[in-house]
């Protein structure tokens, strides 16, 4: 098998389960060691088992992404093991309540907004040393399409996926002198958990499986990636 990401580090976050878990074993697929970040142990204990199977290095890290020291300290972390970081996938998110804005519960604002926003402000800011180190560093953020649509009731989600991409897309331009690539990725109606949630009465067999989106991934954080400062919808390249 061709593993074009050999001898690179990639952090996913929200590995534990959906198109984190298997976006990272993917990227172990195709040659890259996986630092896998979620809240749920036992999720990502099977992906490091599962990663390790394939012959590849899998560190795992047990952390809320609302807590932002934990995400300064990861980066020391990472800066004194392996003094780069080659590739990030910002998976994580949280939908929240679908529900009218005013109905909002402030809690459930204030989480979405840490998850979806908030945090990955924080890993920019710890990690960005760490992917210019790399000779070709690659991050990818996941957006929604009700970034754009802003469908009624999608208020927090909608608002905090829309803040991500002008927060991103901000972020690549002042890395476009630089062999760092970043880009975003909609991957869409997805056989997800989130999914499920937001959409109960919906046929999940005639959604995409998380597997399907994986291709798409490794490419776009492969060196051989040059594009930046895109949204690529997934939808759009099959």
């Amino acid at each position: 098998m061709s593993q074009p990401l050999k001898g690179r580090v990639t952090l996913v976050t929200g590995a534990s389960r959906g198109i984190g878990y298997a976006a990272a074993e993917a990227l172990a697929d195709a040659g890259s060691d996986i630092i896998a970040l979620a809240r749920t142990q036992g999720g990502l204990e099977a992906l490091d088992d599962s990663i390790k199977a394939k012959g590849q290095n899998c560190t795992i890290v047990p952390m809320d992404l609302t807590q932002g020291d934990g995400i300064d300290r990861l980066g020391a972390i990472i800066n004194e093991r392996w003094g780069k970081l080659d590739g990030l996938l910002a998976n994580a998110g949280m939908l929240g309540e679908i529900t009218p804005v005013p109905h909002l519960d402030l809690k459930v604002w204030d989480k979405v907004v840490a998850v979806n926003l908030t945090a990955n402000y924080r890993l920019i800011r710890s990690l960005d040393p760490l992917l210019r180190a790399s000779e070709a560093g690659r991050a990818l953020f996941l957006t929604s399409g009700v970034a754009n649509t802003r469908r009624a009731y999608w208020g927090a989600y909608a608002s905090t996926k829309a803040g991500l991409e002008a927060l991103v897309q901000c972020y690549a331009k002042e890395a476009e002198v630089t062999p760092l690539k970043v880009n975003l990725l909609n991957p869409g109606a997805t056989r997800t958990a989130m999914r499920a949630k937001a959409m109960p009465g919906e046929d999940p067999s005639k959604l995409p499986n998380p597997t399907d989106i994986s291709p798409l991934i490794v490419k776009m954080l492969s060196p051989e990636y040059s594009e930046t400062d895109q949204i690529v919808n997934y939808r759009e390249t099959v």
